[in-house]
């Protein structure tokens, strides 16, 4: 890992540490130098979900051991680590605020007065403080087939290499596993993903099965319009307009999302500025 300052590689050591610490397989840091922003990194190998999903690789396989994963640190990251920041309300409304701020300004041509900005923070506010009740953990936040790797000589939930997780926060358990199946850059068979979520709260068999479908509605949808905004931002600022052929796909995810009653105020306010 090559992260020169004003990038902190601390972060990523001491949630690797505390990954490994759970029988999960974060990459041993072999050596570093904190001042240039460097680690040197075990090698994980070439077995990236992508690469195995592109080869023909079964899915059902690679994601049944991808939510494996996901309960394993849920059932054992009990109590939030003193260097882990939270997954709060002021976190989620910052991350909506990109659609606002970039997607809505660039794409749609529009901007918000102050109060329609408050309007709309009111609605988010409003739906993410539902979220926000179920049992919280561990949320890696970029949990998808980019960041995953089978490790094949690793027993049961260790077999799945996890390779981005430097920006972790403690929240809503179920925000890592809409990551998963609810992808940006890939399409899901429906049937996979509720095998997903069956798959999950059969792990869980105390908590409310619906309220933990809400909430992951709820933060999957925040999760697409955050991703619209950065989308944008991406291609408008950075000049990476690679970006931009995801964005239909998202716009979809969260037109499903927003069919949810739970989200019907925020899905009326998306309609009537053109989603």
């Amino acid at each position: 890992m090559d992260a020169p300052p004003p990038e902190d590689v601390s972060q990523f050591m001491r949630i690797a540490d505390y990954l490994r610490s759970l029988g999960l397989s974060a990459p041993e840091i072999l050596n570093y130098d904190l001042i240039q922003g460097f680690l040197a990194l075990e090698d994980f190998g070439e077995a990236t979900y992508t690469k195995l999903l592109q080869a023909g690789e079964d899915p059902y396989s690679l994601y049944e051991l991808a939510v494996d994963t996901l309960i394993a640190l849920h059932q054992r990251a009990e109590t939030c680590p003193p260097f882990v920041g939270p997954y709060n309300l002021e976190s989620l409304l910052s991350e909506v605020a990109l659609y606002v701020d970039w997607y809505l300004p660039n794409f749609l041509e529009k901007s918000l007065t102050e109060n329609e900005k408050k309007d709309y923070f009111l609605l988010w506010e409003e739906v993410f403080i539902k979220a926000l009740k179920v049992p919280h953990s561990l949320v890696l936040r970029d949990y998808h087939v980019d960041n995953l790797m089978r490790l094949n000589d690793r027993p049961r939930a260790a077999a799945c290499g996890l390779l981005d997780f430097q920006d972790a926060l403690w929240g809503p358990v179920v925000y890592d596993l809409v990551s998963l199946t609810e992808d940006a850059r890939l399409d899901l068979d429906p049937a996979l993903i509720e095998c997903c979520w069956q798959r999950y709260l059969s792990a869980f068999p105390n908590e409310d099965g619906e309220v933990l479908r809400n909430a992951g509605c709820i933060l999957s949808a925040g999760r697409h319009t955050k991703i619209l905004g950065i989308f944008t931002r991406l291609s408008v600022r950075d000049g990476k307009s690679q970006y931009l052929k995801h964005i239909p796909r998202v716009k979809k995810l969260l037109q499903r999302c927003l069919q949810n009653p739970a989200l019907g105020s925020l899905k009326n306010w998306f309609e009537g500025q053109g989603l």
